[in-house]
């Protein structure tokens, strides 16, 4: 028979739309540790019994999960462990799967398959947000009897810069730390999504008016 085990880790308290859709047709979910929260487990277990691993997040509320699994799955063996460093030297599975980096990497290694799903949890750095889904044949021996698909999903765009209207007396006060710290305007605008013009302007304000306060350059500006 086939089936279809839903592969994912690095959650970080974030279950996307695009994650569960993928998890409906999933018979299995394998969760490579950083789960960050026990509403994670209670959402994944609504579509399939679920088989995590703590990661190094996961702290206090996770002590009962365990940091390595060995579980059998439709006739094939996983090994599981949110490091790969952690993985056992001489460790027999046909699939070994881990997490933690939050890259995508999936490789045959004699008979084994090495998965990292890469993270489907909140998007850092610009890194692609990844799962896997496995498909397995429980009559076909092996890592010969498993597919791996890697799911792709697509950064949300970015908020548009702010302008005028989205100047706030605590945004002005972030701005002024920027500026106490030493950090040019343009990398102010670029850290608060602000308009640059608007951002020079604040720095502006800040740097002429010794003592000026977030309020009183908001009004300079007219808000």
């Amino acid at each position: 028979m086939i089936h279809r085990i839903g592969v994912i880790s690095d959650t970080h308290d974030l279950l996307r739309p695009e994650v569960k859709a993928e998890l409906e047709n999933c018979e299995a979910i394998i969760h490579g540790g950083d789960i960050s929260s026990p509403k994670i487990l209670s959402e994944l277990s609504e579509y399939a019994p679920v088989y995590a691993v703590r990661g190094n997040n996961d702290k206090e509320w996770a002590e009962h999960i365990p940091p390595a699994g060995n579980w059998e799955l439709f006739e094939k063996h996983y090994y599981v462990t949110h490091k790969k460093k952690d993985i056992p030297a001489g460790i027999k599975a046909d699939v070994i799967i881990f997490g933690h980096t939050h890259n995508y990497f999936c490789e045959k290694k004699g008979d084994t398959l090495y998965l990292n799903p890469g993270s489907c949890g909140p998007g850092r750095f610009h890194q692609p947000i990844t799962m896997a889904v496995l498909t397995t044949d429980d009559e076909r021996e092996g890592i010969e009897g498993i597919w791996v698909e890697k799911i792709g999903i697509a950064h949300k765009k970015e908020q548009p810069e702010k302008g005028l209207s989205g100047v706030t007396v605590m945004l002005v006060k972030k701005v002024c730390a920027d500026v106490d710290k030493g950090i040019p305007a343009d990398k102010i605008a670029s850290r608060h999504r602000l308009d640059p013009e608007l951002t020079r302007q604040l720095v502006r304000m800040y740097v002429t008016h010794p003592g000026v306060t977030p309020e009183q350059i908001m009004a300079k500006i007219g808000l």
